[in-house]
């Protein structure tokens, strides 16, 4: 056991201690007395409160599965008043509109792409951070989103016939975006600022305009010879880069040599479902890469095709305007922290022995830091309007976002911060909210900040909840289920109500294959057609691709259409995604196994291993998806729920587990630090974190992951 650090009731970790005591609190001027005093008073204060929430969590749990059991036939207003009848479903009040004061306009009114990074890691902390801006043409002269037929192969250098195939494309894009009073930007050959107006010189030699000439905003350079244009569409941003030397924009008619797109407006900062920080060791590291980012001092350094590179974030950008003033633009994207749930406990912090909930570690600490930021302490400026903004998952019902916010307040009041400084991000992800959203935004309606859909913890919800009312569908059906479209549906309906518009953002979900960008440029414009006026990518090359499709969609307009829409059905939300028979043959329930057993394992090994809360895991068909523990809970909940009610044997999960783990193996040959799992599957405590996690998924909390998977990372690592 390490060694702790004994202030009043609470033993911290040392290096945690150091942080706060040494980096975090002198600059603010809060002395570690006081701090750590409002800490324990927090602590002591909520942890009753917090364990009473996890047991009613429980509590309900335990009565649906017995319900369940003795009602194999029933109807939906039989279930609907079950659930009514013991506080699951609780009574919608009156129509309430949301007022959270002095939120930024990458929140309340600019719709985009919003990236999610696990904080952990200082490079792609930065990347993620700097993802404001991005290259249109490295994004699809590197990408799938331009084929390589016809001889536009990518190639080890530069393809001239790919290249314009990716001007084509750009061009194409600017003609929707900046449209001109007539003709086109494909073939242009320059572009001036004549009378403080754009002047486009078309291929014909017919100089035009804009068709909106208050689309442009901004240049640099000079008027007759700009180095970039400033376009803005739907709030977003385009510029115009040329440059007569550069290896593209030398051949080009006009110089063009590339497109820059305002791409992430938003990134989350993640502690949660993308990091592995068990102990406090790695907390240390995970608020650490956060103080950086506040200070504005966050920097790394790393090998990058042969060459040093040093990485640090982007500073703000200046244009003169049409009229000769200056603009300035955010460079960075907005930084939202995500903490984690009520669920766990941390041995970073302990009271009276024991350990404290992790999210009460994490708002304490986070918006200590942050204090940096809202007084002007920094480099890299974040919020403009002084707010803290906070992404708080998996909670479950009213009862929970209503103790959020009172953590939040008496972290305010610790702090010396205005009430409702610190604004929630409320992600509706779990059964309980979803069915009481309504209820769940009236408990934070003045400091809600975004509600989300995310599909795989709320279906991996939706089987542990409903663990005992039969055999699930196949995960490849899942999508198809009628709850699927009206939870998403409903998400949407209940914000606009609430009044979220303008206010707040709506979002929808991950992208989980960043190397299909082609895919996700047919598909992901679903997402702000839906109403979302923000997505999650997976990446800074993904944000600049899925910002095309909100030059495509005016947000806002498109939520004045859906506010007279319907509401989405409770009924079909409630529906149940079992089968009346399983009636899989023998192969496809190998295939099923295989596929949910090779995800487990490929994510688990790295998670168990190396610490890797979020990376790139190849599944069975050697297709990159982007794993994180919530689609770790759908997989292996949906084994669990296979093996519970018969489907499968125990004896066909571990075939299935030893096969698989021979292929992820050979998938992670390359990887100098992974650890082969086939050799001696019974002593490698990964693979019996996985297997862990399908034979005791029905007993988990909510089939979260995280207690298994903490255990069992806290055993590699003797801590």
């Amino acid at each position: 056991m390490t060694s702790t650090v004994r202030v009043g009731k609470l033993d911290i970790h040392p290096q945690l201690h150091q942080l706060i005591v040494q980096d975090i609190l002198p600059s603010l001027q809060i002395s570690p007395e006081d701090y750590f005093s409002a800490f324990e008073a927090i602590v002591a204060e909520l942890l009753p409160e917090n364990a009473a929430l996890l047991q009613k969590r429980d509590d309900l749990q335990q009565r649906i599965d017995a319900w369940y059991k003795s009602h194999r036939g029933y109807t939906l207003a039989e279930y609907t008043e079950f659930l009514q009848s013991i506080g699951y479903l609780v009574k919608e009040g009156d129509d309430f509109t949301v007022d959270p004061q002095n939120v930024d306009t990458e929140i309340s009114t600019i719709a985009g792409p919003q990236l999610v990074v696990p904080v952990k890691n200082a490079r792609y902390a930065l990347n993620a951070a700097n993802a404001r801006w991005g290259s249109l043409y490295d994004a699809l002269y590197g990408t799938d989103a331009i084929p390589e037929t016809g001889g536009a192969e990518k190639g080890a250098t530069y393809n001239p016939l790919r290249g314009q195939k990716v001007i084509e494309f750009a061009r194409a894009f600017l003609d929707e975006a900046a449209v001109l009073t007539e003709g086109s930007h494909i073939g242009s050959l320059a572009y001036q600022i004549i009378d403080s107006r754009l002047q486009v010189t078309l291929a014909t030699g017919q100089t035009v305009g804009l068709k909106n000439p208050a689309a442009f905003v901004g240049f640099t350079g000079n008027k007759e010879n700009p180095q970039c244009i400033l376009l803005k569409n739907n709030n977003l941003h385009i510029e115009i880069q040329f440059d007569s030397q550069h290896e593209v924009g030398k051949t080009d008619p006009a110089h063009i040599k590339d497109l820059c797109l305002e791409a992430a407006i938003t990134t989350i900062q993640d502690c949660e479902d993308s990091v592995a920080a068990v102990d406090g060791e790695e907390k240390t590291e995970v608020y650490r890469n956060w103080l950086g980012l506040m200070q504005g001092t966050l920097h790394e350094q790393f090998r990058k095709g042969g060459e040093t590179v040093y990485r640090t974030m982007n500073p703000d950008r200046q244009y003169t305007t049409p009229q000769g003033g200056t603009l300035t633009l955010h460079g960075r994207a907005l930084l939202l922290i995500r903490n984690v749930g009520h669920l766990m406990t941390t041995p970073a912090v302990l009271f009276a022995g024991q350990e404290i909930p992790e999210g009460i570690m994490d708002a304490m600490v986070t918006a200590a830091i942050a204090l940096y930021d809202v007084r002007g302490l920094t480099t890299r400026k974040n919020s403009r309007t002084g707010s803290i903004y906070i992404v708080k998952p998996k909670m479950h019902g009213p009862e929970e976002v209503a103790f959020a916010d009172k953590l939040f307040s008496r972290v305010e009041q610790a702090l010396g911060l205005p009430a409702y400084t610190l604004k929630i991000g409320i992600m509706d992800e779990e059964r309980r909210t979803t069915i009481n959203l309504k209820e769940c935004i009236r408990q934070a309606r003045h400091r809600v900040m975004f509600i989300n859909t995310g599909f795989l913890d709320r279906t991996g919800d939706e089987i542990h909840t409903s663990m005992e009312a039969g055999a699930m569908v196949r995960k490849e059906d899942m999508r198809k289920q009628k709850w699927i479209a009206a939870y998403e549906n409903w998400n949407v309906d209940i914000g606009l109500q609430c009044g979220l518009q303008g206010k707040a953002q709506i979002g929808k979900g991950m992208w989980a294959k960043p190397d299909l960008m082609r895919e996700m440029l047919d598909s992901k414009l679903a997402h702000p057609l839906a109403g979302a006026n923000t997505a999650w990518v997976p990446s800074p090359t993904g944000a600049t691709l899925h910002a095309l499709h909100y030059h495509k969609v005016l947000v806002q307009e498109r939520q004045e259409v859906l506010k007279s829409r319907p509401r989405a059905a409770l009924e079909d939300i409630l529906s149940v995604p079992v089968v009346a028979t399983a009636q899989w043959t023998e192969a496809e329930i190998r295939q099923e196994l295989d596929n949910n057993c090779q995800g487990i394992l490929g994510y688990v090994v790295r998670w168990i291993d190396q610490g890797v809360g979020c990376s790139k895991v190849p599944d069975i068909h050697d297709i990159g998806l982007m794993e994180d523990r919530a689609t770790l809970r759908i997989s292996s909940q949906h084994v669990a729920n296979w093996l519970h009610h018969g489907v499968c044997t125990l004896a066909q999960v571990d075939a299935a587990l030893l096969r698989m783990a021979q292929v992820v193996d050979q998938q992670n040959a390359s990887d100098s630090f992974y650890r082969p799992m086939s050799p001696d599957p019974q002593n490698n405590t990964a693979f019996q974190a996985a297997r862990a996690l399908i034979v005791e998924g029905r007993s988990q909390p909510s089939g979260y992951t995280e207690p298994i998977l903490h255990r069992m990372r806290r055993r590699l690592k003797g801590t």
